[in-house]
């Protein structure tokens, strides 16, 4: 199977607009997959305990930080979040010379949620990744049905002063780090001699296989991408019109411009079809550890008919039932062996409700339009009023802890008007 899904973006200053670091990423998924945008409050866990995760279960951290995540509503992990301490990740699937496992282990969007729980700092996230991976390895079916959808991953991680990129190859891995500018993933390997963290059989492991002479100055990309062209070019096209599109707006980077690169449809980061965006996010950090962080998410398929909603962590956030998927616990056809032998109904309040609108935007123009404008009118308003904390801070904490679940209630009034 060819690349096809997700982009994720991080710019830092001088290419964004004042002193913040600004995260946007793309979840491209199944067009039938429902995304959920989830809350998990900070916990302390004893000696011992284990933490289930989609396919296997692991050894559980002493202290946990509170997270939000957009995910697919089948599987533990996330595509994309971020934690108190405003780390931001994305994931990207990518292929290469080494076989993706079928064997069960760390899904990619595993690590998303556990490098977020676990890590204070982007290089944390890092070295968490790293650790877990070479502990527990990755592999396991990425896609809710009978397919074996495998792939390797790459992560974007960033913090308040920095971001990285992590790539990997089964248990090999390459970081490099990421200081101001700009910088864009998607489904290939970016990574070439500036390597500032790696695997430490990575290199003689490459040139066990020969594809590396030992000699020739080490690229991570070219040494563990595919050899195969059309395969690179068919995974390639999205990531160049990414960065063009950072680099159009370098200097003046700020939430709406990365709202509208995502929104971007002719260069394909709004993806549509069998493979679509299914979920997006947004956040904006303030380099200034005094002012919050104020992290969007959309919870819906199609980023241009959809509303980006802001989140801020502070103390006394409730799960945010809106935007959360049912549960069925134990009888969850994820977790019956054999897996995946029926797909029960997923879908959260706000999908149900965006599927209609969506289904009224296609079919009818006046009233599609309308909704359109009023939906854009509403996300205007809510950012103008993020402006607003992210320059002068949250004084009052109360007034922000139902942010987001507040913002889908409105979003959803928007929907019903004339």
């Amino acid at each position: 199977m060819y690349p096809s899904s997700c982009d994720s973006f991080v710019a830092l200053p001088p290419a964004t607009q004042g002193q913040r670091i600004i995260f946007g990423k793309n979840s491209d998924r199944p067009c039938d997959e429902v995304q959920e945008v989830v809350y998990f409050p900070a916990r302390d866990y004893t000696a011992g305990e284990k933490v289930e995760c989609t396919y296997i279960s692991i050894e559980q951290a002493s202290h946990t930080y509170a997270v939000v995540l957009s995910r697919p509503a089948w599987l533990w992990g996330a595509e994309m979040g971020a934690n108190e301490h405003q780390v931001c990740i994305g994931n990207e699937a990518v292929w290469g010379r080494e076989s993706a496992d079928d064997e069960e282990a760390l899904l990619g969007m595993d690590f998303v949620r556990l490098g977020l729980e676990r890590a204070e700092t982007a290089a944390k996230a890092v070295d968490v990744i790293a650790e877990l991976l070479e502990k527990y390895g990755q592999g396991g079916n990425c896609m809710e049905d009978q397919s074996s959808f495998n792939y390797h991953n790459s992560f974007l991680i960033s913090d308040r002063t920095e971001a990285w990129v992590l790539e990997t190859s089964g248990k090999y891995w390459a970081a490099e780090r990421v200081q101001d500018g700009h910088r864009n993933i998607s489904n290939q390997y970016s990574i070439t001699t500036m390597i500032d963290k790696e695997h430490p059989g990575m290199r003689e492991y490459a040139r066990s296989q020969g594809w590396w002479d030992g000699k020739t100055p080490f690229s991570f990309a070219e040494t563990y991408s595919f050899t195969d062209t059309a395969r690179i070019e068919a995974s390639g096209s999205r990531y160049c019109e990414g960065r063009k599109l950072l680099e159009r707006s370098k200097g003046h980077i700020t939430a709406e411009t990365m709202m509208d690169i995502l929104r971007d449809k002719s260069s394909g980061i709004n993806m549509e079809g069998m493979f679509m965006t299914t979920g997006s996010m947004v956040s904006v950090v303030p380099t200034d550890p005094s002012l919050p962080g104020v992290h969007y998410f959309t919870g819906t398929p199609d980023p241009e008919r959809s509303v980006f909603k802001p989140f801020i962590f502070v103390n006394d956030i409730k799960q945010l039932k809106q935007t959360s998927s049912p549960s069925y616990g134990s009888e969850d056809p994820v977790k019956k062996i054999p897996r995946f032998q029926t797909k029960p109904d997923r879908k959260h309040p706000l999908f149900i409700k965006h599927e209609v609108v969506a289904a009224i935007i296609d079919s009818t123009m006046e009233k599609g339009q309308k909704i359109m404008q009023n939906m854009r009118a509403f996300e205007k308003e809510q950012m103008a009023e993020m402006e607003k904390l992210l320059s002068s801070g949250v004084e009052d904490s109360s007034l922000v802890v139902h942010l987001f679940s507040n913002s889908v209630q409105q979003e959803l009034i928007v929907y019903s008007k004339k």
